[in-house]
């Protein structure tokens, strides 16, 4: 098989879908692998790296495109790239379709097949794939919290740790997954006061178990997360609903009882995020206010620290690359039914019922197609 791998173009997006050890996990197991000029700079990975990995470079993400059977990429197409869509292509990247009307047509009419990170599951039902990535969001958001609090970029002007004789922040996490996890050990090792709220009260125990008194657990309904998001500083958002779209657990009205500069990072973003005024953001332009309280958006947050989360996401992606490659799209699914999770969409089908659900679509099991 022909694997490509572009250039990311999303905004300040710097992370590459394979590293040099993965190209030449492809090319021993017998697979070409064509990678676009200087994709892998932004990582730190220079294009003779790849060459000695036995990877080939062409100069034009169009070539790269056009020439394979296979792409893998690390966020999904954006509307430059639609074009690039055609029926016999796998794509093998995050997509996060539940919110995206517009990128779930393009695929949808050019019949790619599109193989999800996010929906990917293992023997316990979890989310391999996402999991480095949420771990990075999640350790990201309070130190990109802790930043926008600060008066000069925006904030109220607290520091979350506090220091002798001033109280510290106050941080509430709504989800306590593995973003919210991750949120909590990086908040608790500032210093702050720090709330975590889910629905799953055995989870709730694993994390009182974990923190002990460092932190607070508290059993998620509406009127817990307003009257925690009232007295917050920083608002952590790190709900996950698989494939699907994020519920809606901060309203408009809750926001105003918060104080004014306080900080919303909404982690769940790409799943359309679950506060009710998150809008998507670039690095580029990361940030804005409602209700006097600063919004962080940013649907790519590892891709600030791209090193890091290139090499943290390929060494999952492989493996399912490498079965992708070997075996095609349709036999890789029937061999492997966490790799068959990833289905979103198939030759013009949506295959992933919460994607299907959410957009009012048709929805079809891959088992009738393959």
């Amino acid at each position: 098989m022909i694997v490509g791998l572009p250039k990311e173009v999303k905004d300040n997006e710097s992370r590459v879908g394979l590293v040099p050890a993965g190209v030449k996990a492809l090319t021993d197991a017998g697979h070409r692998v064509i990678v676009q000029k200087s994709a892998g700079e932004g990582s730190g990975i220079m294009d003779e790296e790849f060459v000695r990995a036995g990877g080939e470079i062409l100069d034009t993400a169009e070539e790269v495109w056009a020439s394979a059977n296979m792409v893998v990429k690390v966020k999904e197409p954006i509307a430059s790239e639609y074009g690039f869509l055609r029926e016999d292509l796998i794509l093998f990247t995050y997509l996060h379709l539940a919110p995206a009307r517009e990128l779930t047509k393009a695929m949808l009419d050019s019949g790619v097949i599109g193989v999800a990170y996010e929906t990917i599951t293992n023997d316990l039902g979890h989310l391999p794939l996402l999991t480095p990535m949420s771990e990075v969001a999640g350790r990201m958001s309070v130190q990109v919290g802790a930043f926008y609090l600060e008066r000069v970029n925006g904030g109220r002007g607290v520091l979350l740790g506090g220091v002798p004789g001033v109280a510290p922040g106050r941080v509430t996490i709504i989800g306590g997954g593995v973003v919210g996890t991750n949120a909590a050990k990086m908040a608790v090792g500032l210093g702050a006061a720090v709330i975590i709220i889910d629905r799953d009260l055995e989870r709730l125990r694993y994390l009182d178990d974990v923190f002990g008194s460092r932190i607070k657990t508290l059993a998620s309904n509406p009127y817990t997360i307003a009257e925690s998001v009232a007295a917050s500083d920083l608002v952590v958002g790190a709900v996950l609903v698989p494939g699907a779209a994020a519920p809606k657990l901060v309203t408009r009205d809750m926001l105003k009882a918060m104080p004014r500069g306080s900080v919303i990072v909404d982690v769940a973003v790409d799943q359309g995020g679950c506060i009710e005024t998150t809008k998507p953001t670039t690095h580029s332009a990361p940030t804005y206010y409602v209700e006097n309280v600063l919004h962080y958006g940013v649907t790519n947050m590892p891709g600030a620290v791209p090193r890091t989360s290139t090499f943290a996401l390929t060494n999952v992606t492989l493996p399912f690359a490498l079965k992708l490659a070997k075996y095609g799209a349709e036999e890789a699914f029937k061999r492997d039914p966490h790799l068959k999770d990833g289905a979103n969409t198939y030759r013009g089908k949506v295959v992933y019922q919460a994607v299907a659900e959410d957009q009012g679509l048709q929805y079809t099991q891959i088992d009738q197609l393959i």
